[in-house]
């Protein structure tokens, strides 16, 4: 007898899911780096996601969609004719306050959504997605102050923001757990999408069996995510990801002034020069996305043989058994990776450093290519860490991507606003050959995490079994 499968959507309606909230996901990267990329903007897409994380692990992902979303229209519209400069820091560190709820909230319901089998290739598709907009923001950005003015640039957010809000309106069911089960609970309220209002509701719905009694929301509850970094493994994770996130931050943000001062490029061409790291960014998750399931698959039917269950048993469930060696599953390919992304950032610095070299002809080539090289790289490693994380935390996907959040800006938001000064210093070679190295004394901690992090992980599920 087969078992029931983990969520009621099929493998298509999940990909129609994530490509949306995908697409949401991308307002937190573009409105950082689309218009004056500052560190309050950066701070702010840190922060706040432990406010909306929280709420949506507690009351829901729709409804903290939609109303982080309003927050963000309004902001732009303001924007678009903000009278002086004041307004203008006010707005935009609203804007950034509500773009980043929709990291958080898409990493939680691709957690709803998803079996721990097939949630890497998911996982790894929206990284890729968040990452090129990050990497495309100045691009857009450029192209529509120069033609058009930089207010046409809210003018563009508030737009495609209001598109993306009455499809989530529209399309997008309740995925949280506590809330819609299995996505066969029928749904009520702001928790229904208008489409199941307007036409037939799927045959498999029905109704609960008990009033769902959502859970009172505490000061407790916002600091919840916090909680996650007394956890070994996950520090360690969160800490490797930070780095990795910072290193390529500042080889993005330090873009402009290297290419403008080494090749004399003009602001569209600059603008074009951020499309190997866009195409990077997205390249790096989509390969690493199926490699990762394809690995997972293999330490599943490793596991299985080893204790003797048959093929048809599924370790997918939201919990992994005490013993499954999900660090091995997600990091197997990471060992590879690394390397690649540390030689790529060495090189890149001295590839931009010698006029010998960048006076030649075409010269200007062998940087973009290890522009992209770096943010495919860097972007896998961030991918598998994201996944990583959300497996360590289950049912807590918003939360944990929260403080996955809080730490990666921490990390880029210091390294962002030194890159300039260091790179003035001592050079392009020297400063990208110290984020070398800087990577390098970091990758121990994945090691740690490979060997210790089983360990770590059943610990904290006894205590949390003695505890129930």
């Amino acid at each position: 007898m087969s078992e029931k499968p983990y969520h009621a959507f099929s493998r298509r309606r999940k990909w129609c899911v994530v490509v949306m909230i995908g697409v949401a996901g991308m307002f937190s990267g573009l409105s950082s780096n689309i218009y004056s990329p500052a560190l309050d903007a950066i701070a702010q897409v840190g922060i706040s996601p432990l406010f909306w994380g929280s709420l949506s692990d507690t009351r829901g992902r729709r409804q903290i969609y939609i109303y982080s979303f309003m927050v963000y229209i309004i902001a732009n519209i303001v924007l678009s004719f903000s009278p002086n400069f004041i307004v203008l820091v006010i707005f935009r560190a609203l804007q950034a306050a509500g773009s980043a709820s929709t990291v958080s909230i898409g990493n939680g319901v691709i957690q709803d959504i998803t079996s721990p089998a097939e949630r890497g290739g998911f996982m790894c598709f929206y990284q890729g997605t968040r990452s090129f907009s990050i990497a495309i923001g100045p691009v857009l950005g450029g192209l529509l102050a120069n033609y058009f003015g930089f207010r046409s640039i809210f003018v563009f957010l508030t737009v495609l923001a209001g598109m993306v809000t009455i499809g989530i309106a529209l399309l997008l069911p309740e995925t949280q757990r506590s809330i819609a089960g299995d996505g066969t609970v029928r749904l009520k309220g702001i928790h229904k999408p208008l489409v199941w209002t307007l036409t037939k509701e799927p045959p498999y719905l029905k109704d609960r069996d008990e009033p769902y009694q959502p859970p009172s929301i505490t000061i407790k509850t916002f600091l919840s995510p916090l909680f996650f970094l007394k956890e070994k493994d996950v520090l360690l994770s969160l800490v490797f990801g930070g780095v990795v996130y910072a290193i390529w931050s500042m080889v993005t943000s330090s873009t402009t002034g290297i290419f403008k001062h080494t090749f004399h490029l003009n602001e569209i061409q600059l603008g074009l020069a951020f499309i190997p790291n866009g195409l990077g960014a997205i390249f790096g998750p989509f390969i690493i996305g199926k490699l990762t399931n394809t690995s997972f698959a293999e330490v599943e039917q490793t596991y299985k043989e080893r204790h003797g269950l048959p093929d048809t048993h599924s370790i997918s469930k939201e919990t992994f058994p005490i013993d499954f060696p999900i660090e091995q599953a997600r990091l197997r390919h990471i060992r590879w990776v690394i390397p690649l992304f540390i030689i790529s950032t060495l090189l890149y610095g001295f590839s931009v450093q010698f006029p010998s070299f960048t006076s030649r002809p075409g010269w200007i080539a062998v940087p973009l290519v290890l522009h992209f090289l770096i943010a495919s790289t860097s972007n896998a490693v961030l991918a598998i860490n994201s996944t990583l994380i959300s497996d360590l935390c289950p049912g807590k996907g918003a939360s944990s991507t929260a403080i996955n959040n809080l730490v990666r800006c921490s990390f880029g938001a210091i390294g962002v606003a030194f890159i300039e000064q260091l790179i003035a210093a001592v050079g392009g070679g020297t400063a990208f050959l110290g984020l070398a190295l800087i990577a390098v004394v970091a990758t121990p901690l994945v090691a740690v995490q490979w060997y210790c992090g089983s360990d770590w992980r059943r610990a904290r599920m006894d205590v949390q079994s003695e505890a129930k």
